[in-house]
């Protein structure tokens, strides 16, 4: 870019802090919005000034017309209007600082937002470094083996201890092996002899011992 005396401007460079190279006045944000502020402050003193003199042309006009100094009043009419015109300027250069600001304040905002938004997604990636999909499949895969390793030592040491472990199919065939051989002991025991019935009539009572199972009789009937 050329200058007025047709000599290159040097350009202009942002660092990585936001200041600018070769341009006065440069710095961080924050400063640049304190000197922006500044500049608004002194145009707002030059209006209070612009307006002093506008204020007292008009006086001096007025005197000036009462003294019948029609050259002089307009003369001071004169200087009047350009101080308003200086004073329209100074408005468009406030505008023109104000609207810098918010847009430097805005930018700075969004500057901000960018890098708290960087920082969380540089902090997601190195958990996700940490702990990606694989290593979690793969956590998933060895929770899983450890729980049915577990689940096998439960069941064998809940298994009962038998100090006599035998096959019961073996136990069975002695048991009844057993069984058989008193069933044929029993079968092979003698048979005990009843005795014999008597053939002939038992032997009748006489007549004075039923005389006295009578008597008996009747005492055991009177109880």
């Amino acid at each position: 870019m050329m200058n007025f005396f047709g000599k290159k401007k040097k350009a202009a460079s942002t660092t990585s802090k936001g200041s600018v190279v070769g341009v006065s006045g440069g710095g961080t944000p924050a400063n640049t919005v304190v000197k922006l502020r500044d500049a608004v402050a002194n145009q707002e003193k030059r209006e209070e000034h612009l307006q002093r003199k506008i204020d007292a042309m008009g006086v001096e006009a007025k005197a000036k017309m009462a003294k019948k100094d029609k050259k002089g009043a307009m003369f001071a009419m004169k200087r009047r209007k350009l101080y308003e015109a200086e004073m329209d300027k100074i408005g468009n250069v406030k505008m023109t600082l104000e609207t810098q600001m918010m847009q430097l304040e805005s930018a700075t905002q969004n500057a901000e937002t960018f890098q708290a938004m960087k920082a969380g997604t540089s902090a997601m990636s190195k958990i996700h470094e940490q702990v990606g999909i694989d290593k979690v499949d793969d956590l998933m895969d060895d929770i899983r083996e450890e729980i049915e390793n577990g689940n096998e030592i439960n069941q064998a040491m809940a298994q009962a201890v038998d100090p006599l472990c035998t096959d019961e199919d073996e136990l069975m065939a002695e048991l009844e092996a057993l069984g058989a051989d008193d069933l044929e002991a029993e079968l092979l025991e003698p048979v005990p002899q009843l005795p014999s019935v008597p053939d002939s009539k038992l032997p009748s009572l006489n007549n004075a011992e039923a005389a006295e199972m009578k008597k008996l009789e009747a005492e055991l009937a009177g109880l």
